[in-house]
């Protein structure tokens, strides 16, 4: 599995992108392509989920409403939030079915689309502002400053113990699903200090070893998820009911058999989640590097 790990294929040209003319320039391109997203973040695709649905763009460019999410083999890619039509989806529903350079299109254009809607004011001072550089940045009218997304960092982590049991956690509005455990970095926090603080507040189990995993952009509506596996030096569960209603320890065989069973249920494909499960299900050592 390979997704957000190799070098992007989408180029979001950002010193060009200053520039409104030559942004309004792509817009008129014979090859331009649009993405429309709804007002709840879901994007077009086709039939099934397996491709984004791009139409070429039809009316002239406002630069308020029209974001360029970058270059696709030298074909411009705008999204758009407006009325959609035919079938929509998100990156939970469809994230592990689309190509990784449409994944890459949909990550950026739903994180750009939820941040313009959720802070059209400038932070500074609350007064106006408008977009700028294709859409990947805010200026104020009143203080002149400019603002861009914002990312907020949030530690995800597999943890396992010595015998090589898995951690699994869910809470009560999953149902039967269960997964590792994850929460945000703290400000003043590195990404290491959180992950040994969420573990012991969710349930109380004490680490040694962590090991860097991989990184997923994860716009609901702005988070990147930094994946780590841990160790575990204590074993005893003590959940705190506020964040998981239930935890345990799984061997493979044992969350294979809940699997086959029904009884449990994991994350999607699109989710870090579900790679780090699958990982420690391949019985790779990631501790070690050894498959």
């Amino acid at each position: 599995m390979t997704t957000w790990v190799t070098a992007s294929a989408l180029d979001r040209v950002d010193h060009h992108r200053r520039s409104e003319e030559w942004v309004a320039g792509l817009w008129r391109s014979a090859d331009a392509r649009l993405l429309k997203l709804g007002a709840d973040g879901k994007f077009t695709t086709n039939p099934g989920g397996t491709r984004l649905r791009m139409t070429k763009p039809f009316v002239a460019f406002d630069s308020q409403r029209h974001r360029l999410i970058g270059l696709l083999d030298g074909t411009p890619v705008f999204a758009v939030e407006a009325l959609t039509e035919g079938e929509v989806h998100d990156l939970r529903e469809v994230g592990g079915h689309l190509p990784e350079a449409e994944l890459d299109i949909a990550a950026a254009a739903t994180a750009v689309a939820a941040w313009h809607r959720l802070e059209p004011l400038c932070p500074r001072c609350g007064g106006s502002s408008e977009v700028i550089n294709g859409g990947f940045a805010r200026h104020c009218t009143a203080c002149g400053e400019d603002h861009f997304p914002r990312t907020d960092p949030a530690v995800i982590m597999a943890v396992v113990d010595a015998d090589d049991r898995l951690l699994l956690g869910g809470q009560s509005a999953w149902g039967h699903r269960v997964s590792v455990l994850a929460g945000f970095v703290e400000a003043g926090e590195s990404a290491e200090q959180a992950i040994h603080r969420e573990v012991a507040e969710e349930v109380d189990v004490s680490l040694s070893e962590l090991r860097y995993f991989g990184s997923q952009p994860w716009p609901f509506p702005r988070s990147l998820m930094l994946g780590y596996f841990a160790r575990a030096t204590s074993t005893a569960i003590s959940v705190d009911t506020d964040e998981l209603a239930h935890a345990d320890w799984y061997t493979r065989d044992e969350l294979s058999a809940r699997l086959d069973a029904g009884d449990l249920a994991l994350p999607g494909p699109a989710s870090i989640a579900s790679r780090l499960i699958q990982s420690w299900r391949d019985g790779h050592d990631p501790f070690t590097g050894a498959a």
